[in-house]
Order: C-alpha cells, then structure tokens, then sequence
C-alpha cells in the first residue's frame, strides 16, 4: 500500500478525516473482501493523480465497526468523500478508476 494512504481507526478518524482541510477519500474495506482488493490499485492510481488536493484513508471495519456503522456501511467497499468534516458523496462495491473521478473532481469543483 502507497505511503500516501493512512489507516485510520477508531481512535485517529476525527483527526485525519473530520478535521482535515482538504478533502478525504476514505475506503472502508476488509482483507478478506475480493472486490476491496480488486478497487485497492484504483485507489492507489488516484493519490498520484489528487497529489496535494485530497487525503486518502482507509478503514479496516473489522478493527473500525463503530466508524464503520456510525456512517452506515452495510456492505464494501463503501468509499466516502468527505469534504469539511461531512460526508459528501458515497460509492458502493468496486468502481472503475473514471468513476471515482467524477466523484473527486464534482467535490473539488464544489
């Protein structure tokens, strides 16, 4: 996993996604999960891509359930974008790298 991408848990989520500046993508995702692994290098291509522009995190909701259903993730990979502390935008399962595009670009346009 890129060094650009933090794990956060419980306990770090409200420094580095609810009060971070910039906006967060943050993946909740589980080891065990095929369609997580498979979205892990969509993900990875993305920080290189919004260097500087947005913060990506991922969320273990094995080692994380309350963070997890605090934001209603019912089933992953649930990927949220968070934008001043708020959730803005959530995709559900695996999305194709354009897509996620879409999704930051429209939050950076905001």
């Amino acid at each position: 996993m890129s060094e650009k991408i933090i794990n956060v848990d419980h306990d770090s989520f409200q420094k580095a996604v609810l009060d971070s500046q910039k906006p967060v993508l943050v993946d909740f995702w589980a080891p065990w999960c095929g369609p997580c692994r498979a979205v892990a290098p969509v993900i990875e291509e993305l920080t290189k891509d919004y260097e500087g522009k947005i913060e990506f995190v991922k969320v273990n909701v094995d080692e994380a359930p309350f963070v997890a259903s605090k934001y209603g993730v019912m089933s992953i990979p649930t990927i949220i974008l968070f934008k001043g502390g708020k959730p803005v935008q959530q995709v559900i399962g695996y999305q194709p790298k354009d897509q996620l595009k879409k999704v930051l670009d429209g939050a950076l346009a905001q």
